[in-house]
């Protein structure tokens, strides 16, 4: 009965419909709104990663209406993204593109398996200089990523993004060079002029109307997208060749664990925005991997939930999911009535979109907000950055986040420790043979062999309490580490005490041994009035 609810919960129902009647118009106008502006995006994702601007169209359309209905955000507007982008494509040079459907539906059916199995809140690990890292080290490399088509010049070879924007300056065309670069140059400067004459302006299709209509009239030598279908693809299982499956199955994982960290995080910023109440993370993850197996079987790339669209739906009015469903069918009107007229927008144009979407992912504040945050968050931030320009997304974050980790460990040993102190007044001849030890902070792998050693080395005493009632954190390490000072120290012929074992800790102090490890049952006490009196008894002190 448990399982069939939890099952249900991961579903869609007609409760995340019931503030429709309420929000239509401002998910009118934000679907609209969102539609216009993810064209140029998804045209030059779907161009940027090799798949072709129809595959980023066929994503948008198909995974959009998808993880509207199947997520577990209300106003989440999903589709290619720049992240994404970079993983397909060393895949698409490798194996060329007819795998990205494939990649995306195999990708997709991981993700979907990750929701089931309640690992949607895992993303709540990743530290915030880790996330930091990582979207600057890809907007590096989305911008690297276009240089080719901005000088009007072929790709160069290498799946490096940075070696291959230098090897494509071997090929470029002086006779194009100069258009291409105007071109990159207008779309900037109307994408950035556009929201100062007014916020609501698309500045990106803006930029691209006005660059192909001058490219059109003038009959400029600039490279355009070529033929787009005016209909949908039919959908179709990908081909499967065993052959070079193995070799996907380490960027079907990757494609997997980025459309997860990514669709999560933008899940969790688009709730932060709007009024619309939490998000489920597990259900997101289930319609997000629906949307990359849908997006696959028509031929598509895999899918993320996208923060800047996410972002204008919730400033332009969305508050439910028919904006996102919107957005789609608007971009399914898009290719229905005007495929033609997008086949002749020069890559250019669209190169230059994605360099100042680029730009605009790196918040300079953000960025000194962590560089002057802390030494170790600085260095995660940069190692993690490096890392994914130089490497390896997914490493990057694991890598990213185990440096975190051994900062985080080595602050917490920092904060553990253990220190002699005096017998409470008023002294008695013979306490001097008595050692009070109070253990503070943590006590765990990190910090517990230095605690060892101090108080195993203590000499001169009859008796030892060790006082652990301010003790926050233990762990089995710790636990052991303390059973292997009582045997040290009874081995000695040391009468060792425990005092104010805190109720968290004492089930594991007893599994490990501690208790057991004492000479007697008694030496066990909850009162250090109490415990200070046997151990005078031990030495005989007296009142």
């Amino acid at each position: 009965m448990a399982a069939s609810t939890s099952m249900r919960a991961l579903l869609p129902s007609w409760r995340d419909y019931s503030s429709v009647k309420r929000t239509w118009r401002g998910d009118l106008l934000a679907g609209i709104t969102v539609g216009i502006v993810a064209l140029p995006l998804a045209l030059a994702f779907g161009v940027s990663s090799g798949a072709g601007a129809e595959s980023g169209l066929v994503t948008a359309i198909i995974a959009g209406i998808v993880a509207a209905v199947f997520g577990g955000s209300n106003i989440q507007v999903s589709g290619p993204t720049g992240a994404m982008v970079v993983v397909l494509g060393p895949v698409v040079i490798a194996h060329g593109t007819a795998v990205v459907a494939l990649v995306s539906l195999a990708a997709g059916i991981v993700v979907v398996v990750a929701g089931v199995l309640r690992l949607g809140r895992v993303v709540s690990y990743i530290p915030w200089p880790v996330i930091e890292g990582f979207t600057f080290g890809i907007a590096v490399i989305i911008f690297l990523q276009q240089v080719p088509a901005a000088i009007g010049s072929a790709a160069g070879k290498s799946s490096n993004a940075f070696l291959a924007a230098i090897e494509s300056f071997a090929t470029v065309n002086p006779a194009t060079l100069a258009w291409a670069i105007g071109a990159v140059v207008l779309v900037a400067v109307i994408m950035v002029l556009a929201p100062r004459i007014h916020p609501k302006i698309p500045g990106s299709l803006l930029a691209i109307v006005i660059v192909s209509a001058i490219a059109a009239v003038g009959n400029l030598p600039l490279a355009r997208i070529g033929a787009l279908p005016s209909s949908l693809p039919a959908p179709s299982l990908p081909p499967l060749d065993p052959a070079i499956f193995g070799s996907l199955v380490g960027p079907i994982l990757t494609v997997a664990a980025l459309a997860a960290i990514e669709s999560l995080l933008s899940a969790r910023v688009g709730a932060a925005l709007a009024d619309t109440g939490t998000y489920d993370p597990d259900r997101e993850l289930v319609g997000q991997g629906l949307a990359s197996v849908a997006s696959g079987f028509f031929g598509g790339m895999p899918a993320t939930g996208a923060i800047a669209r996410t972002a204008v739906n919730v400033r332009s009015g969305g508050r439910s999911r028919l904006a996102a469903i919107i957005h789609s069918i608007v971009l399914l009107g898009i290719v229905a009535l005007a495929s033609g007229v997008v086949s002749e927008i020069p890559l250019a144009a669209l190169a230059g979109v994605l360099m100042v979407t680029a730009t605009r992912m790196v918040s300079l504040t953000t960025v000194r907000s962590v560089v002057g945050s802390t030494r170790s968050d600085t260095v995660v931030f940069i190692l993690t950055a490096l890392i994914t320009v130089s490497f390896d997304l997914i490493v990057a974050v694991g890598i990213g986040i185990a440096a975190a980790a051994f900062f985080a460990l080595r602050t917490l040993s920092k904060s553990g420790g253990v220190h002699r102190e005096p017998i409470p007044a008023p002294a008695l001849p013979g306490d001097e043979h008595i050692a009070l030890f109070r253990f503070e902070g943590a006590l765990f792998f990190g910090a517990a062999e230095r605690m060892l050693d101090k108080v195993t080395q203590i000499t001169g005493v009859d008796v030892v309490i060790l006082r652990l009632s301010q003790l926050q954190v233990m762990d089995a390490t710790g636990a052991r580490v303390i059973t292997e000072m009582i045997d040290g120290l009874e081995g000695r012929g040391i009468t060792v005490l425990v005092k104010g074992i805190q109720e968290q800790h004492l089930r594991l102090a007893t599994r490990v041994g501690v208790i057991r490890s004492l000479r007697h049952e008694n030496h066990l006490f909850d009162d250090l009035d109490a415990a200070i009196v046997h151990a005078r008894s031990h030495v005989g002190v007296t009142t």
